[in-house]
């Protein structure tokens, strides 16, 4: 099913699209695509410009509380977590869920929040999760991440997410006209798959994904 989690999370954060186009954005693409501290904490030209935790995932966690009907002794992991931030709003709603998240990012995963009690895991996701059974979590998040995978490691990927989630929510960065194209290339740093929404819906049939998505748009 469609979502319409994030949202209004991202309609709500400004960006000056042709200002990092213009902004040597090949030297600003190869350091945010090392995930470490400049894409986290760093100038804004390479990343998000210092993301430290202010409650912005608040509503997206009992979002997802809600629809998923999440409770006590649940499993939830986050693929592509970051820091953990929005692992944290769910524990603060329903604290006695397990909850872990994977990160390519050494540095987002060494910086939670201080009172967050789950598991950070250093990981790459094209690599598998070997290390779970199936139908392992009651939920498998992944918002923002799958994008920037290749299409091949998508193709190992989304059956992964399939096999270990009984339920999956995913989010990616899309577009549907000339213009939300131009802005995602303008402004995105880190994508390596940019795909119409009927496309990604194309790749999810093929590969079995049969859990909710949400696509996000650059208007």
């Amino acid at each position: 099913m469609l979502l319409n989690l994030v949202t209004p999370l991202h309609e709500s954060t400004k960006r000056d699209y042709q200002a990092r186009i213009l902004d040597n954005k090949v030297e600003a693409m190869t350091e945010a695509r090392k995930f470490e501290e400049n894409y986290w904490d760093g100038p804004r030209r390479y990343g998000y410009g210092g993301y430290a935790y202010d409650g912005r995932w608040e509503s997206v966690a009992r979002g997802l509380v809600d629809r998923y009907d999440l409770k006590a002794g649940d499993n939830v992991l986050d693929i592509g977590c970051g820091k953990g931030y929005l692992l944290y709003e769910l524990q603060r709603l329903q604290p006695k869920l397990t909850l872990i998240g994977i990160d390519r990012s050494a540095h987002a995963i060494a910086n939670p929040h201080p009172d967050f009690k789950g598991v950070l895991l250093r990981r790459q996701i094209q690599h598998g999760l070997p290390n779970f059974r199936d139908e392992t979590f009651a939920l498998v998040l992944s918002l923002g991440t799958l994008h920037n995978l290749t299409l091949s490691e998508l193709w190992r990927t989304l059956p992964e997410i399939q096999r270990v989630g009984k339920r999956g929510y995913i989010m990616v960065e899309s577009f549907r006209s000339e213009a939300e194209w131009f802005n995602l290339v303008a402004w995105c740093l880190t994508a390596e798959t940019l795909m119409r929404p009927e496309d990604w819906q194309f790749l999810f049939d093929k590969t079995g994904y049969t859990g909710d998505h949400e696509f996000v748009y650059f208007a």
